[in-house]
């Protein structure tokens, strides 16, 4: 059985870390690199930032601050957002980044997966998939641009093609449970989860410590991320890996 991964995940617009619900309505959680070495010393397994806005935008990942937060962490550290090239990829990776995330430009270029993953390696690369229920209730489309563009992908033959391309693993975004609050949708991150043979990290919708149990028993993911439930105290990272290890669930934890 693998050991599942606890991953707070920091969402940059303008140098600040922001949250917000349904990717809208942001507000300001604190410095990145100041909560990235809170997470690191605090026993997160990995981390994750992500440029909200920089697809949007239509510009590059700011180096300047993956740069100042690579710089305070220990643990496995991905970044996301803007990336449209193998020179983005090295740059980021240049700057401290172990992993890479892609979404928009992976949608627009398939091929930038495949040759991402033969120059540095299939590990390095995350395929970010934001997904949002249909309308009628049967099954998920892909979003792009930060979730504001849809692309009449349907998710799951997204996430397999992405696998055959050669991504690593996929972080899998619920549009629908961002910022509620209401658990991960773990219909959604099982079905993707027995659809794929590579990690799946569910996101959004945490807002309970019970929430990360139900994310790698119903949902079966094999790490979760949040963000607001972490920068707002809610909860730390040690208390949720005492409550999975008291059910049964194996985490790498070291108590104080």
């Amino acid at each position: 059985m693998l050991t599942k991964r606890i991953i707070p995940c920091l969402d940059v617009k303008e140098g600040r870390v922001v949250k917000g619900v349904h990717f809208e309505n942001l507000k300001d959680a604190g410095e990145p690199a100041e909560l990235a070495e809170l997470y690191s010393k605090e026993g997160a397994d990995e981390l994750v930032f992500l440029d909200i806005t920089a697809s949007t935008e239509g510009r590059s990942t700011m180096l300047d601050v993956v740069e100042k937060t690579a710089k305070k962490v220990s643990i496995p550290f991905a970044v996301g957002g803007g990336i449209s090239s193998l020179k983005d990829i090295e740059a980021l990776l240049e700057a401290g980044a172990d992993k890479v995330s892609m979404n928009t430009a992976a949608v627009k270029n398939k091929d930038l997966i495949r040759l991402a993953a033969s120059e540095f390696g299939t590990k390095c690369i995350i395929a970010a998939v934001d997904a949002k229920k249909n309308d009628d209730g049967n099954g998920w489309e892909v979003y792009i641009r930060g979730g504001k563009k849809p692309t009449g992908l349907d998710v799951l033959n997204w996430c397999r093609e992405v696998e055959k391309l050669g991504a690593g693993e996929i972080l899998l975004t619920s549009m629908d449970r961002d910022g509620t609050k209401e658990g991960y949708d773990n219909k959604l991150n099982r079905a993707v989860s027995e659809e794929v043979n590579i990690p799946v990290t569910a996101s959004g919708g945490c807002g309970h410590i019970e929430d990360f149990y139900f994310a790698f028993t119903e949902g079966k993911a094999e790490a979760a991320l949040a963000a607001s439930v972490f920068h707002f105290g809610e909860l730390s990272i040690s208390e949720v890996k005492e409550y999975l290890l008291e059910r049964g669930v194996q985490v790498n934890y070291e108590s104080s």
